[in-house]
């Protein structure tokens, strides 16, 4: 009987962890778009193309060097706000696409405030919202971000995001390329029982990173995929619907064996 207890005690209290945290159920078919890099191709053929079909996405700008200033490969500022503008969340990849697992926190808040005042300058809402150059990461860049108030933070993985047990700040995600269209259908699938799938897609096509490219053809097969088995596909901000970020903070500790990298 007092086994019984103690295992009903153990139940209800994960049973109230997990209703803190999702604020409501979680769809099946959800997925989240992401856009690295800033370049040109996001602005002149990735956001019409969602605009098409409704859907949300969210753009992780950095000012990619040596080429940023090559207006042929990288957006501007003014097409970044046009972003905004057209209601995509535009977020934080860092000033230099900095690998943020080898910087001191001084120099972390300086790559993030960069484009924090950059966005301030044009009326982009503050950015929430992070993604690790590369997938760089380790404990001490979870810490910098929380100071920083930050909410999510994208990595690797080729994962679903299980808000139950990923850590906010660890969220999975597959990264697209001209090769791997099977693998992406395959994750598309595995949007259900609470689990979401989360894309980290760079140029379409992108000129300058030819090994992340994903061709306009098949982005746009992509989406009408989406589009046609009537998939909900929104931005990193969205997620807030679901899911109480507080909570998941508190409740759930950061796990670095989970594959968080590509």
């Amino acid at each position: 009987m007092k086994n019984f207890i103690i295992l009903l005690f153990i139940c209800s209290s994960i049973s109230t962890s997990q209703a803190q945290i999702i604020k409501k159920p979680i769809p099946d078919k959800l997925v989240v778009l992401t856009f690295d890099d800033a370049p040109a191709s996001q602005y002149s053929i990735v956001a019409p193309m969602l605009k098409e079909f409704g859907f949300g996405g969210t753009f992780f700008v950095c000012e990619f060097q040596p080429n940023y200033a090559d207006s042929t490969l990288y957006m501007n500022w003014r097409q970044i706000q046009t972003l905004d503008k057209m209601g995509f969340e535009v977020a934080n990849h860092t000033h230099t696409h900095a690998n943020v697992s080898k910087l001191t926190q001084s120099e972390f808040n300086s790559q993030l405030a960069y484009i924090e005042a950059k966005c301030d300058s044009l009326g982009i809402p503050k950015p929430t919202n992070f993604a690790y150059p590369g997938y760089g990461l380790n404990a001490q860049a979870l810490n910098f971000l929380q100071e920083k108030e930050y909410v999510f933070a994208r990595a690797g993985g080729s994962r679903t995001y299980d808000p139950l047990s990923d850590h906010p700040f660890l969220i999975p995600s597959w990264a697209t390329d001209e090769t791997n269209k099977a693998e992406i259908m395959n994750a598309f699938d595995q949007a259900k029982d609470g689990k979401i799938v989360i894309l980290t897609i760079h140029g379409v096509p992108d000129i300058e990173h030819p090994w992340v490219n994903t061709p306009p053809e098949l982005f746009r097969e992509y989406l009408q995929y989406l589009d046609a088995n009537d998939f909900t596909v929104i931005s990193m901000k969205d997620l807030e619907k679901y899911i109480d970020v507080a909570a998941a903070k508190k409740t759930i500790t950061p796990d670095f064996s989970m594959k968080l990298s590509n």
